[in-house]
């Protein structure tokens, strides 16, 4: 069974996230970052400011509905503050939870209560969080999302096509913000295999782990500062409904600062000088179990693998499995075939999902080697990778290839010195670190019977 499967994995679509436009989407659980307007709002692309200025108009429309008919304003931002086709956050599943009514009510009495208002509306949605209990990152995100949707819907459709995501015909509901009202579509969509649910794509560039502009920053920059103002959430958010000023000072501090305010990558390697101090912390290891060496020496290696790999493999998780009694700790990278040996070992070893098994023992034995096979299967692939200190002892070799004769079950050992040479060139830049990892699949595929 596949880990943390994303849509692209379950077509067999090879396709790395730093190819990828668009944040590929989990089947069974959320991205962790969230849409931050604040990046349209910046945007040098006059199509994205647009959409900031639909945003902005379509909630301060809501505002003005409220006046006159509140119930109706009411329930559309209800119905707006969930986004679930997008899979942002960080859920263990897709489904979220929409705010409730009364929370509705409270965001449209207090906007409409703030200064000037009436006159120019809100110009971003981000301040919400500033004067609003229980609005935070993820409800700005998907209320972003839950007003822009008809234009998500056509940048989905667009990126499914040119990366060959299939569709299906579905129906979905769409926010209509120059009507204030909501339609039923029926558009084609990926759809998500585990429930049959539309998914809808976001471009990366949108993407952030928290706004530009949000409750923690605001804490930080001018709460702790000044000691005048409250240090608790609820006296905080009244007293900045009381003092309009201090926020409005507060964000065009951030306006002024917006050449600052990048998107988050979904990924982020570390820098060559802490690869250096893992691989350094490493080789000062024993090995076995002493002093907590196994544990340490795992963090270490698959920091400096999810790392080393990048881009050519993403990082798909840690898995940790009981075999025997004995924990074993993986870590797992999907199988995008950027390269051809990647190609090589899917078209061969049917190897979806990359498994490297680390392991801090003097030696591999028959019995690592028996529990990692039992690990391999059809679905996930036939081809694995130990992680260890040391070169396999000849008998072990044997075994492995033995393993390979009957079962066509592929095991390629990684020592310490692959890891040094891995960090080296990553250092040096003049080679990629992926090719240590095609050198070994090489040098042991050689000792393969023909």
């Amino acid at each position: 069974m596949l880990i943390r499967p994303r849509v692209t994995d379950y077509y067999n679509l090879a396709l790395t996230q730093e190819q990828a436009d668009f944040a590929i989407p989990f089947l069974d659980e959320d991205i962790p970052l969230y849409v931050d307007p604040f990046l349209l709002w910046k945007s040098p692309a006059q199509s994205e400011k647009a959409l900031h200025t639909a945003l902005i108009a379509s909630f301060n429309g809501l505002t003005r509905i409220a006046a006159t008919d509140t119930p109706r304003a009411v329930d559309t931002l209800v119905r707006l503050s969930e986004c679930e086709e997008i899979g942002l956050g960080v859920g263990k599943t897709r489904k979220g939870r929409r705010i409730g009514h009364d929370t509705a009510e409270e965001i449209l009495r207090v906007v409409a209560e703030l200064p000037d208002v009436e006159h120019r509306g809100i110009e971003h949605i981000e301040v919400l969080q500033l004067y609003v209990d229980q609005i935070s990152k993820d409800r700005i995100s998907d209320f972003t999302c839950g007003f822009l949707k008809s234009h998500l819907i056509d940048y989905t459709i667009a990126q499914a096509a040119a990366v060959g995501v299939p569709t299906h015909r579905v129906s979905i509901e769409v926010f209509e913000y120059g009507e204030t009202r909501f339609a039923k579509e029926e558009v084609d969509l990926p759809a998500n295999p585990i429930d049959g649910k539309p998914l809808l794509f976001v471009p990366k560039r949108w993407l952030r782990y928290a706004p530009w502009i949000s409750f923690d920053d605001f804490f930080a920059k001018i709460v702790e500062p000044n000691g005048l103002l409250p240090k608790q959430r609820t006296p905080l958010l009244m007293y900045n409904r009381a003092n309009y000023g201090v926020v409005s000072t507060y964000i065009a501090a951030k306006e002024r600062l917006q050449a600052d305010c990048g998107n988050d990558p979904l990924f982020r390697p570390i820098p060559v000088t802490s690869a250096l101090k893992k691989l350094a912390s490493i080789r000062r290891l024993p090995t076995g179990k002493d002093h907590n060496a196994d544990k340490m020496y795992e963090e270490a290696a698959g920091t400096l693998l999810a790392s080393l790999l990048y881009p050519h493999l993403d990082f798909a998780g840690e898995q940790s499995r009981t075999d025997s009694g004995v924990l074993i700790r993986d870590l797992i990278f999907y199988n995008s075939r950027s390269v051809e040996f990647l190609k090589d070992i899917y078209e061969k070893y049917g190897a979806r999902q990359l498994v490297f098994e680390l392991k801090n023992v003097r030696e591999i034995e028959r019995e690592h080697v028996n529990q990692l096979n039992r690990y391999l299967n059809d679905e996930f692939g036939r081809c694995a990778f130990f992680v260890t200190r040391d070169p396999l002892p000849a008998k072990t070799r044997k075994n492995i290839i033995d393993l390979w004769s009957g079962q066509r079950r592929l095991i390629v050992t990684l020592t310490d010195e692959d890891l040094a040479l891995m960090v080296s060139v990553f250092d040096t830049k003049q080679r990629e670190p992926y090719e240590v990892l095609n050198r070994a699949y090489v040098e042991f595929t050689r000792l393969l019977p023909s």
